[in-house]
């Protein structure tokens, strides 16, 4: 992985864009940022060797795939071992619902966002996959209402 020494106006630029519109031709970019096509190629391959840019997907509504409940779980663990935390982490890294995991500071372990069809599915999650996990000691879950924001770009612009 290469190392990028200084990340200036137009690499914020280039990835500014990328976060909104991933799929932009080289030269469609090159014109919203104001460089050449092959300035914004050589950049954005830099951008890539050095592990900025990490990989293009496409968002999908989560609504329109029959998956429109989204909760936040709150988890404690049974030991703060590496192997049981390491354990826990690998679990999480197989299971399609958790979209979303995070070392917590405070009075939880792990935060979770899980993604469902319906409250069902979720029970059915909590009661027989999750907390029957051998780390898991307890949870909470926070059902979200609506969804008021929802981004994946980062501010990056100056």
């Amino acid at each position: 992985m290469e190392q990028i020494d200084h990340i200036d106006a137009i690499d914020r630029k280039i990835l500014s864009v990328l976060q909104q519109r991933g799929d932009i031709s080289h030269a469609d970019l090159a014109e919203l940022v104001g460089a050449s096509t092959a300035s914004c190629w050589r950049r954005i391959k830099a951008l890539e060797a050095a592990g900025i840019l990490v990989r293009t997907v496409r968002l999908i509504d989560p609504a329109r795939v029959g998956l429109g409940v989204n909760v936040m779980c709150s988890l404690r663990i049974r030991s703060h071992a590496h192997d049981s935390r390491s354990a826990f982490e690998a679990f999480v890294d197989t299971r399609g619902e958790i979209v979303e995991c995070f070392s917590m500071s405070g009075e939880w372990d792990y935060l979770l966002r899980v993604v469902v069809s319906d409250v069902a599915a979720y029970n059915r999650f909590l009661m027989q996959v999750l907390l029957a996990h051998p780390a898991v000691a307890q949870a909470s879950s926070h059902f979200a209402l609506a969804m008021t924001k929802y981004t994946t770009a980062l501010p990056v612009q100056l």
